[in-house]
């Protein structure tokens, strides 16, 4: 039984976050939380965020133990981007892209 978790419209960069969700894919629920949770990275926060709801949706939607669960998938995609403009010298603008990423969790049980 799979169960599955999106955050949405993150405000981190995929391409910074993607080394963690790599280092928690294959390990067991609790070890996964306890290396998002202790990592020193922003991404850390929104990983453990999503882990915690793909558990709740476990054991509420599907009566599953979340303990005895592994992430079989661990992803953050690129979301959309906010524009934003820096002035420039001589009245120019200088275009500033603040990137967003979307979170997606996949627990399996064993």
């Amino acid at each position: 039984m799979e169960v599955k978790a999106i955050t949405r419209n993150v405000r981190i960069s995929a391409r910074k976050a993607r080394p963690l969700a790599r280092r928690v894919q294959g390990l067991t629920l609790p070890e996964a939380l306890r290396v998002a949770e202790f990592s020193t990275l922003k991404a850390g926060r929104f990983l453990a965020q999503t882990l915690r709801s793909a558990a709740a949706n476990a054991s509420h939607n599907y009566n599953l133990d979340p303990e005895s669960m592994t992430v079989t998938k661990a992803v953050f995609d690129e979301g959309a981007r906010l524009r934003r403009y820096w002035c420039g010298a001589r009245g120019s603008a200088k275009p500033i892209q603040k990137k967003l990423s979307h979170v997606t969790v996949v627990l399996e049980n064993k």
